[in-house]
């Protein structure tokens, strides 16, 4: 009889779950750790019978739905789900997997901290921005609120103001939401989002139409601050390791640049209107 390493996997993964762990009650006592085979095929919503024969090795071809809904049902990351597909002898699609709503770790917050002279934030596909050090907050101050690029470059009057190339920002920004349908056509906050921006901007949906796709480059990008005058920042975009869609985006200034001694006044200028904000 061959080796039977998806059962393997589905095993182990079940006795590292407790009852607790997925929200379900525990009833009676327990002869191995973790959830019972019967507990994870409700999770998943595939038939018990089944799911036995998976980790014993009788039903070796289980399609990309039920590998789906195992992942979610054993809180698999994206690199385990991938794992649990090549066991298959299969592989994932593009969409990205959903477990939970998206938030930023603590350690990558930290991160983007220790970048005190530089801007930095972390977006999701969409362009919404989710996370932000005190220069990124200081960089986008002229928009209220400053949460998703694409509502701010076409929505938002300072959007023409601070983009020094407009056309060229709009282009790029609707370029990528592009891009991101690519990944989960079907995504919910995606098809939202373009509904919103189709229906209050003709630019949008003009640009929308022409299906142009181009992802991050590292084109310089120039902006108009109010506080400050004239930035050109270049910058870099880092994949987020253990939040597949998530993007690190760095910008930088050249060194004894205008731009630089810009980003250092506008840097001073934040720290100095958040110390005199009242505490709340």
């Amino acid at each position: 009889m061959g080796s039977n390493h998806l059962g393997e996997f589905l095993r182990a993964r079940r006795a590292a779950l407790r009852p607790e762990d997925v929200g379900m009650a525990s009833y009676g006592a327990r002869r191995v750790a973790g959830l019972r085979r019967e507990e994870v095929a409700v999770l998943a919503g595939v038939n018990a019978d089944y799911y036995t024969r998976l980790e014993q090795g009788r039903e070796r071809n289980p399609s990309g739905q039920v590998l789906d809904a195992l992942g979610r049902a054993l809180r698999l990351d994206a690199d385990a789900r991938a794992h649990l597909y090549r066991l298959a002898g299969t592989t994932p699609d593009d969409r990205p997997f959903r477990q939970a709503p998206e938030r930023v770790s603590p350690a990558l917050r930290q991160l983007m901290d220790g970048y005190p002279h530089t801007p930095a934030f972390v977006m999701n596909r969409t362009l919404d921005i989710l996370a932000t050090n005190a220069l990124a907050d200081a960089l986008y101050s002229p928009f209220e609120p400053a949460d998703n690029l694409a509502r701010m470059t076409f929505l938002n009057p300072a959007g023409r103001r601070f983009y020094t190339d407009w056309d060229r920002a709009a282009q790029a920004t609707v370029a990528n939401l592009r891009q991101a349908a690519g990944f989960d056509p079907d995504d919910p906050r995606l098809a939202e989002l373009v509904r919103e921006l189709a229906g209050r901007s003709a630019d949008f949906a003009r640009l929308w139409n022409a299906h142009t796709v181009r992802g991050k480059t590292q084109d310089a990008k120039q902006f108009l601050h109010p506080d400050v005058g004239p930035l050109t920042l270049t910058y870099q975009a880092f994949d987020v390791r253990d939040a597949p869609g998530q993007q690190l985006v760095i910008y930088h200034a050249e060194p004894g640049s205008d731009s630089a001694q810009a980003l250092g006044l506008l840097g001073s200028i934040h720290a100095t209107r958040r110390q005199s904000e009242p505490r709340r």
